[in-house]
């Protein structure tokens, strides 16, 4: 096809797909924000079926379908730590029927750690509720002769690089909360990296590897079977569902805290009664009892918060962790 015929192929298309444009747009514009929502919400949740994020999306999604009498589909986008799930609902119509399963690793860690970010989370996205954060538990193999936080900085700091650490993964929650704990500890703990929880925690479990700060759903059953040893939790605030475990911060390192979160945001530009009616119902559901208790059996902790509050958490948790993997020394790929 010669050049000519390419410009006036192009101006056909152009010329034909206006009208679906301006379609959709009027769409957007001129529905009743009473009625909303009056179809189906695709819920983006950028890690595969089965695991601690996908379990917190469709426990949610569940009510927020039943509250709306609207399906809240699940739309499973794993890849790149989050980062293509994240790429894919910052791309989507701003009409409010995608929302995004945001995270510490979407929303905090991956903007940090890419030379050339995908999407900006800021930028990007429009903040709806935080719904919930996940400490991590630290363990150590019993071949440690570790009970306590302070007796793991002691060892640490007597052979700097001598204990190793296993992570899920570079870059991952497991990996930048004992980067952070070095860094407030004044320790040095060597990174193992794994590709995926299941052969980290076998690694872990044998020997090879002596430390590891995790999900506490994943680990207490070691724990309890006397494999591993479990010395804190990384939260502000010990876990109801395993209280006799102390934070890392109660232990000796106060200030530290850290884990997984949980939120909800929408691409940039989302109408504000869709951001209000989402953000209110997430509340309403995050604080009911019903899942309070289903969260807190899974060492999960509730938050529901507003908009702003979640769009001013985003922001810290991007200037907190660029400040630990700038002192890290942590090379964006």
């Amino acid at each position: 096809m010669n050049p000519e015929n390419l410009i006036c192929k192009a101006l056909l298309t152009m010329v034909c797909m206006a009208p679906v444009m301006s379609g959709i747009a009027h769409a957007a514009a001129t529905e009743d924000p009473a009625k909303y929502p009056s179809k189906a919400i695709r819920f983006v949740v950028p890690f595969p079926p089965g695991g601690g994020n996908d379990t917190i999306a469709r426990l949610v999604g569940q009510q927020m379908s039943a509250a709306f009498g609207q399906q809240v589909a699940i739309d499973n986008r794993p890849g790149a730590a989050g980062a293509l799930g994240a790429q894919i609902a910052a791309a989507a119509p701003a009409d409010g029927y995608t929302i995004f399963l945001a995270g510490v690793g979407s929303h905090g860690l991956n903007p940090n750690l890419a030379k050339k970010p995908l999407y900006d989370p800021v930028r990007d996205f429009d903040a709806i509720s935080l719904i919930a954060s996940a400490p991590l538990l630290v363990v150590v193999h019993p071949s440690l002769p570790a009970k306590s936080v302070k007796d793991l900085v002691v060892l640490a700091k007597a052979k700097p690089g001598a204990i190793n650490y296993a992570s899920n993964g570079t870059g991952g929650s497991s990996h930048m909360a004992v980067e952070l704990f070095d860094m407030m500890a004044g320790t040095k703990m060597t990174h193992i990296p794994y590709k995926g929880l299941a052969p980290a925690l076998t690694e872990l479990m044998s020997g090879e590897v002596q430390v590891m700060f995790s999900s506490a759903v994943a680990m207490m059953p070691q724990v309890k079977a006397g494999r591993l040893r479990a010395i804190a939790m990384t939260g502000s605030k010990r876990s109801a569902a395993i209280p006799d475990i102390p934070t890392v911060a109660e232990s000796g390192l106060k200030g530290y805290e850290t884990g997984s979160w949980y939120g909800v945001a929408a691409p940039a530009g989302t109408p504000k009664y869709a951001i209000d009616k989402l953000s209110t119902e997430i509340i309403r559901i995050t604080k009911s009892p019903q899942i309070t208790n289903k969260l807190v059996e899974e060492a999960v902790i509730p938050v529901g918060s507003t908009p702003a509050e979640f769009s001013a958490y985003i922001k810290s948790e991007i200037a907190r962790w660029g400040k630990v993997i700038k002192q890290a020394k942590i090379e964006p790929t």
